[in-house]
């Protein structure tokens, strides 16, 4: 296998519900950053050999095979094809999979990884939910699923809230949680940590989920989204819009084209979980993808952990045992947004940026997924 190198990585500033990116058209978020990653690496966009994006709610605007739509938008060459994928909040770090396994193999030499999420004009679950309406049903209806799984809810929210009871993680603690994540997040922009990895667009220039007159008070003072339950909308992940784009390349097309790697697919890994809890796969995939790379956790500089909700986090680190300080430390998808099919792509530009700021060596990335699955990967910066 060849190396797989990651030679740029950008991403817009992620736009709050309703916000500023609110009125933009997907296809036109996605090429904003297309356009951008190719300026910034200075590549000839007609040699490159695939563009891979994560859209989870492919429908109205996102259907049709954004990552196609995205690049012809964007006035790219017509000859450079595009494929969509959907492994839910995971889709576009599973995009830099595909794209380091089609380098690594020899099948391609630059590829585009990335994604694209417009929530506040396509709502989460809009297929799902649109299909029932024209009584088409829905994915838990199948004789198949209820013999296997019977008539249980399915749905993250419910998996938060079995993840907090089995790991013992109380309303506060989630609490405390979340009000770091705004923290942490305010510090960096303040710091001006995201400035190298963020293209401003459509007249946003900076993150809009952060606030900074959020309290522990506050967030008590909050409804449960279930009764009885811990969970509020202060310790879930924010209804977004962005995007974000990387390009992998081979080491010929990096000595060809006088690429500089800005890190390199160190070791990937993808499990499945249980789809009832479903958001536990972190856990299985960071052991798998430790395992794989030969490094433990000690070894491992930055974390980036999709904080669907923060009952999620805490229980990875108590399985993993991983340094808090380490973990999102520029804050997370609570207080910076989640656009669900460019965050695994936002994350891994975070992560890639900060590595290099910081001077780690090994950074790793993880993140639930609908179903109950995981996606994991450690970079090495270079």
């Amino acid at each position: 296998m060849s190396e797989a190198f990651i030679v740029g990585a950008v991403r817009t500033p992620v736009g709050r519900r309703k916000g500023t990116l609110s009125g933009v058209h997907p296809a036109d978020l996605g090429a904003h950053v297309l356009r951008a990653l190719l300026e910034r690496t200075g590549v000839d966009p007609a040699a490159v050999d695939d563009v891979y994006f994560g859209c989870v709610s492919q429908i109205g605007a996102q259907s049709g095979n954004i990552a196609r739509t995205a690049w012809l938008s964007a006035g790219l060459p017509q000859h450079v094809p595009g494929t969509t994928i959907d492994r839910q909040c995971g889709s576009s770090q599973q995009a830099v999979h595909f794209a380091a396994q089609a380098v690594g193999s020899g099948a391609a030499d630059l590829v585009v990884a990335g994604g694209v999420e417009a929530m506040s004009l396509v709502p989460i679950a809009s297929p799902m939910h649109l299909g029932e309406q024209a009584g088409l049903g829905n994915p838990f209806t199948g004789e198949g699923w209820r013999e296997n799984f019977g008539e249980q809810e399915v749905s993250q929210f419910r998996g938060a809230e079995l993840i907090a009871e089995k790991w013992g993680i109380t309303r506060e603690d989630m609490e405390r949680f979340a009000l770091g994540s705004h923290q942490r997040a305010l510090a960096s922009q303040a710091a001006g940590d995201f400035d190298d990895e963020i293209v401003p667009a459509f007249g946003l220039t900076a993150d809009e989920g952060p606030r900074a007159d959020t309290t522990l008070e506050k967030m008590a003072g909050l409804k449960p989204l279930t009764e009885d339950g811990r969970l509020t909308a202060a310790v879930s992940s924010q209804i977004s819009d962005g995007a974000a784009a990387l390009l992998i390349a081979s080491e010929e097309a990096v000595r060809r084209h006088g690429l500089t790697p800005l890190a390199r697919v160190h070791s990937m890994a993808v499990v499945g979980s249980d789809p009832i809890h479903m958001l536990t796969g972190p856990i299985p995939a960071t052991e798998k993808v430790l395992d794989r790379a030969g490094l433990t956790i000690d070894r491992i500089d930055l974390v980036e952990i999709n904080e669907a909700f923060a009952s999620v986090v805490l229980a990875w680190q108590k399985e993993i045992g991983a340094p808090h300080e380490l973990v999102n430390a520029f804050g997370g998808a609570i207080a910076l947004g989640h656009p669900l099919g460019a965050t695994g792509a936002r994350l891994m530009t975070t992560l890639i940026h900060q590595l290099r700021r910081t001077g780690g060596r090994y950074g790793l990335q993880t993140m639930c997924e609908g179903g109950g699955m995981a996606n994991a990967t450690v970079l090495e910066r270079v």
